[in-house]
């Protein structure tokens, strides 16, 4: 039986599954005559870590970004938390994005605000009834969280890339998002600093009760976190399946990423 190597943790597994928190329907997407998702269809269910694997270019990122309105599909349906993402009014999904933390993968921060006033930014837009005592006690909550209290005045310029990555993640949680989205959140770190972000997605899920959907090629990242996994292959499904059936297939296709 092929086996991961034995540096790897594999997270433990888990059988449960209640509510649906975010389903896809035969999702369709192109880009002019290119064809990035030609049939994807998954589920995301409560407090549940979902990995999406794949090749560059299988559409990953994509996906994530059809689910907040970045990017609007051609087919298919997106539901979130029952609410048809394609039937939404911006108003209504503004709303629902609120809900909804996305860790993009160039970290996204404000490089003219300090970190202080990054994450300010989302708290004073979306939980505008906050004072500024609240506002302050936050901040300092998600910096303790990813371990960077004493990065408040610094700038982004002044960060290291897995810094910057925490700042991001901490921005991310700072408004206590439903639903987190990951886009390849290890990616350009070294290893130990990727081992860190991987075991802050752990934190994530565990203090703020987070569903989370985490794009990936990053093997160590996919089986230290997920509880499940989907395998992407030419924009559809290619496989859907718990971590060990994954870790110990004799599928090429899959044992190409676990060699």
């Amino acid at each position: 039986m092929n086996t991961v190597k034995s540096d790897i943790h594999i997270k433990p597994a888990s059988d449960k599954k209640t509510d649906v928190v975010i389903e896809i329907d035969n999702l369709q997407k192109s880009f002019g005559k290119q064809k990035v998702l030609l049939d994807v269809s998954l589920k995301l269910y409560n407090g549940e870590n979902l990995v999406v694997l794949g090749k560059s270019g299988t559409g990953k990122s994509v996906l994530i970004k059809c689910i907040v309105g970045l990017l609007t599909s051609f087919g298919g349906t997106i539901k979130v938390f029952d609410q048809n993402v394609a039937n939404l009014k911006k108003q209504e999904m503004d709303e629902l994005r609120k809900k909804i933390g996305f860790l993009f993968q160039s970290g996204a921060l404000y490089d003219s605000m300090t970190v202080k006033q990054n994450l300010e930014f989302p708290l004073r837009r979306i939980k505008m009834n906050l004072s500024e005592k609240d506002i302050k006690e936050k901040i300092a909550e998600v910096l303790e969280n990813v371990g960077l209290s004493d990065s408040l005045d610094k700038m982004p310029s002044q960060l290291s890339g897995g810094m910057r990555k925490r700042i991001s993640l901490a921005r991310s949680i700072v408004v206590d998002p439903l639903i987190m989205l990951y886009d390849e959140p290890t990616t350009g770190l070294d290893p130990v600093t990727s081992d860190e972000i991987s075991m802050l997605i752990n934190d994530v899920k565990m203090k703020y009760k987070t569903s989370s959907i985490i794009i990936t090629h990053d093997i160590k990242c996919a089986l230290s976190t997920a509880d499940r996994i989907i395998m992407l292959k030419e924009g559809n499904v290619y496989k859907d399946g718990k971590v060990e059936e994954f870790a110990n297939s004799k599928d090429p296709e899959i044992k190409s990423f676990f060699s």
